[in-house]
Formats: C-alpha cells, structure tokens, sequence
C-alpha cells in the first residue's frame, strides 16, 4: 500500500483524517438513531368519543345507582371537579345558547386583567351597548365603582351593565371577545362561539353543556371567580349609599322556595328567551367535588334547579360506582420531545440507542451513510495524490504504486 511510503507527519495526519471521518459517521448514525418519530394524530380535547354521540352516557358498575328519572334538558353534564372526569352526561357538545352562563367565560379571561381595588367612574359610552331588557345590577354613568364592586354585580346580580364596564376597562369588547375565544381555546371548549360577554342572546353564539363544565372547573381553581360565585349576598354602592343584591342562583340562597342545596358552590345561572334556563351549578361533600350544568329544560319553571340537585344527589352517590364517559381536560398533543428525549439525543454518540421505532431511523441512516462513503472517497483522493508527489520527488527512494 502506498502507506507505507509516506512521512510519519503525513501518516499521523491521515490516521487523525479517518478517525474523524469516522467519529462523525458513528455520531451521525447515534443521531439518527435517537431522532423524534413522527408526532400522533392530533386527538380532540376531550377523551372519550362516548362523549360526542347523541343521547345519555353513562357506564354503571354493579353498584351504581340509577340515573335520574325526569331530566328534562336538552344538555346536562355531570363531572368530578377535581379529577376532571365525566360520570355521565346527555348530548353533552350539543350547541346551544348559553344565557348568562357564558359570563363565567368571561371572568376567566378578564378577572386577572383587573385588580379588584382599581376603581373606575363609568361613562354613557360604556353602557351604550347593553341590550333592551338585560338583567341590570344598576350601575350608573358619571359614578365611581371599585372592580370588586362591580364583580359582585356580574355574579350575584348577572349584571349585564357591570359586564359592558369591565370589558371596557380590560381594553374594549373587540379586545375582550378574542380574550374569551383565545380562552375557550386554551381550555379545549371547542363548542363555544362568543359574540357577546354577557351572554345576552346573539346570532351564533353558543356554547354546549360540556363547554360550562369547563368553564365552570376552571372558575372554581380560581380563589377570586370561586369567592364571587359563592356569595349570597352583598352590598352595591350607589353614591354615598349602597343596597343589598342576592345572588339569582336559587340552589345558593333558598330563594322562591327552591331549597338551598348543602354544600352549593356557585357558579352561575342564566336565561333568555332564546337560551331558557341554563345553569353550571357546583358542590361540595366530603373530599370530592361535582359540577353539573344544565341546559333549557324543557318542564319549565324552576326545573333547572330541581333537575341540577337530582344529577348532583346523583353523582354524590354515583362517584366511584361508574367509570367515566370522558374527561373535562383537554388532550395534550405531542408536538415536540419531551425532556426524556432531549437527553437522549445529547448523550454520548457511542450510547446504545433504546429507540424502537426503525421507520423513522432508516431513512437518516441511508443519507448518513452516503456522505460518508463520499467523504472517505475524498479522502482515498486525496491520499492518492499526496503519494504521488511523494514518489515523484528526488531522492525519495520511493516507489508509488497504482
């Protein structure tokens, strides 16, 4: 071999030419090995399909209870509020309009824009738009009202004119809308359409039972939304005097003898023409804790109540008894590494792989191992010539051989 005929330099510089050449190889190929299989099928937010037919859905043990009889809403979900999971559910991504449920919505995306000391005097402009015959807690323009204040008046009075303030110190309603859709979002509510932050009834907007249970869940993770949407009762200022407002959600305060359910939370109730009741309602008893919500039942009167304290009595007992029909969390796509993966691919080139999925390595092999080939190619090239030369020189003695 023409090796031997070279300088030890050169032959030290070769050795050191090839061992790199194939270091790279072996860190390329220890690259490809570990590479990031193609990511899954992005999956819906929630996790059952049970939850996306028509009808009710429930999946009792041998010890469960029957589900209510007489549930007349067109949309009811029942969920355990910590875990996030569905005991059962009826049309639960059914789009309807919401009422003042979606005011829930709308305290997630803006109560941790404004702090509740921050005091505001309230302009004609702001309560402009506030629709004919809207539920009012009575704020008025040319006054001065603390956030809190006015908080108060979305929860215990569903205020709407309180609303149509606070949006408009979060920025403007335009602002607060894409707010209150970015959030739906991020909470994996695929089924609501915000048009307006009150919930006042407007074309396209919807929302669905499962939707406010979500809403609902995340109010109730929120010591703020959760101390508004328990309070029965309060004082709203007027000037230099202020009068009494009750909170409308009748399981909390007994009232227009609903009886008052034990352990009631909130969170919010609502009606339109459009809606009719709506209702996310929450309770606690023992460690665990429910929400239900209801939409427009059809018996009227104050069934929305009636019907929320039966599928609460029912999941009280139920819990543990079914196993879910879905979950109020969203799916978490994977869209890139995990820490795990990371580290893999940062570890010696020389490591063992413990990646199984050869599809996705093959093709990074192929390609590593052709510019390697061409790499060493370039290298017997050069070796040639550098012989050449040698051998070519005076006095060298020696002899290239093709």
């Amino acid at each position: 071999m023409a090796i031997r005929f070279l300088s030890p330099a050169l032959r030290r510089s070769l050795f050191r030419t090839s061992a790199l050449t194939t270091g790279a190889l072996v860190c390329l190929t220890g690259t490809a090995a570990c590479a990031e299989p193609t990511p899954p099928v992005r999956q819906p937010a929630y996790t059952s399909s049970l939850l996306d037919r028509s009808g009710t859905q429930v999946r009792p043990g041998s010890a469960a209870p029957p589900l209510p009889a007489g549930v007349s809403a067109l949309s009811w979900v029942v969920a355990d509020a910590r875990t996030g999971e569905v005991l059962a559910a009826r049309d639960a991504h059914r789009r309807l309009p919401p009422a003042s449920t979606l005011k829930s919505l709308f305290a997630l995306a803006a109560l941790p824009r404004l702090h509740p000391d921050t005091r505001h005097t309230v302009t004609e402009a702001e309560l402009a738009r506030v629709g004919g015959g809207s539920s009012l807690v009575g704020v008025s323009a040319g006054r001065s009202y603390r956030v809190s204040d006015l908080w108060r008046g979305v929860f215990l009075s569903s205020g709407n004119d309180a609303v149509h303030v606070l949006a408009a110190m979060n920025g403007g309603m335009d602002r607060t809308l894409r707010q209150m859709r970015a959030k739906a979002r991020a909470l994996g509510a695929r089924d609501t359409h915000v048009v307006s932050p009150d919930g006042y009834d407007a074309a396209g907007q919807v929302s669905s039972a499962y939707d406010l249970a979500v809403f609902g869940r995340a109010g109730l993770a929120d010591p703020q939304f959760a101390r508004y949407c328990s309070t029965a009762v309060a004082s709203f200022p007027a000037g230099g005097w202020s009068y009494p407002i009750q909170n409308t959600n009748r399981l909390l305060t007994g009232a227009d003898g609903v009886a008052r359910y034990p352990g009631l939370i909130g969170v919010k109730n609502g009606y339109t023409s459009r809606a009719g009741n709506t209702l996310i309602a929450a309770a606690h008893r023992g460690a665990r804790t429910l929400v239900v919500t209801v939409m427009n039942p059809q018996n009227g009167g104050f069934a929305v109540y009636e019907e929320a304290r039966r599928l609460l009595d029912w999941g009280f007992t139920a819990a543990g008894r079914v196993r879910p029909v879905g979950s109020l969390v969203p799916a978490r796509p994977r869209t890139a590494p995990d820490r795990a993966r990371h580290a893999a691919a940062a570890a010696p080139a020389f490591a063992p792989s413990t990646e199984s999925d050869d599809d996705s390595a093959w093709p990074a092999l192929v390609l590593v191992g052709a510019g390697a080939a061409v790499l060493l190619a370039g290298c017997v090239v050069i070796v040639r010539r550098r012989a050449t030369t040698v051998a070519r020189r005076p006095g060298t003695g020696g002899e290239f051989v093709e």
